[in-house]
């Protein structure tokens, strides 16, 4: 049987909030440990074979769920997230291997804001104040880090990280878009294994010239990036099934509070007091957009 539309349980607005925070938290600590691998056997071959392992890891879930058969918008869905996906993968990672954690995060953040414009124009979502006085907020606090960071000397390679990682933050704000769309006629668990199975089928694309066999040592981490990609995809695609794109995109900010954390325990990255201040600007701003519940929903003109 074909389906077009998913039917969701009503959920609190504050809920679906909660739990896409808790996927960024997962997906923040996918980033850890692949930039780590991108570090060791590179870019390419650490997106590859995490991608063969996702398909596996996100297939079983799928398979004992007894899926029905996605549809034909849901497929054209799958596959159009999955390449963008590809693309925004390869960007943002061969970006982070040469930039720390917590810059290439914050320069991310304009993702959720170009996000927001896209959600009212293409899904035709109204605009919550609360969710804009948010964003607002919490994009000073985006400001006041690289206003911080602006001091300390780049080289070539961060500075090439810094734009690639720009780049695949204009197509993450594509996207969220999709993933809203995305939420709304298939489950997590399709969702989570089509994404896997195109995203790698997409980069496999270049195995002849790119792949090699990463040593067996490595094969715990991958496994593990896997795992934790898997499990962020199946927790925001709940989300995003259950409240609009533009509501939920600040959520995005919180992904800067791990990057700081994991890049300062896993790779002795330095946390600045400018970056301590643009963090907490970024939680306050996340928490005005978590109160705009549906009582607000005044039009911004």
């Amino acid at each position: 049987m074909l389906r077009w539309e998913r039917v969701v349980k009503p959920t609190s607005p504050i809920i679906a909030f909660a739990v896409a925070c808790l996927g960024i938290a997962v997906f923040s600590s996918m980033d850890a440990v692949v930039k780590g691998l991108c570090l060791v056997i590179g870019t390419y071959n650490t997106l590859l074979w995490r991608s063969f392992a996702g398909v596996g890891v996100s297939g079983i879930p799928w398979l004992v769920s007894r899926p029905a058969r996605p549809s034909r918008r849901a497929m054209r869905l799958h596959v159009e997230r999955g390449v963008v996906s590809a693309v925004m993968a390869v960007l943002f990672f061969w970006g982070l291997a040469r930039t720390p954690m917590a810059q290439a995060i914050a320069l991310t953040f304009i993702a959720p804001l170009i996000a927001q414009g896209l959600a009212v124009l293409l899904l035709k979502e109204r605009m919550q104040r609360g969710a804009l006085i948010g964003s607002i907020l919490a994009f000073g606090g985006v400001l006041v880090i690289l206003w911080g960071q602006a001091a300390a000397k780049m080289g070539p390679e961060a500075l090439l990280g810094a734009l690639s990682v720009m780049l695949s933050a204009v197509a993450y704000a594509y996207n969220i878009i999709l993933m809203r769309r995305q939420a709304q006629v298939a489950d997590p668990y399709e969702v989570a294994f089509f994404q896997s199975l195109i995203v790698a089928l997409c980069l496999a694309l270049a195995m002849p010239w790119l792949a090699e066999v990463p040593p067996a040592e490595h094969a715990p981490m991958i496994l593990l990036g896997a795992v934790l990609a898997t499990v962020s995809l199946m927790l925001l695609s709940w989300a995003y099934a259950r409240a609009e794109a533009s509501y939920l995109a600040p959520v995005e900010f919180t992904a800067f509070i791990w990057a700081s954390f994991w890049g300062w325990t896993a790779f002795n990255e330095h946390i600045s007091l400018t970056t301590l201040l643009g963090a907490g600007l970024i939680v306050g701003g996340c928490w005005i957009a978590a109160r705009a519940t549906d009582l607000e929903r005044d039009v911004i003109p």
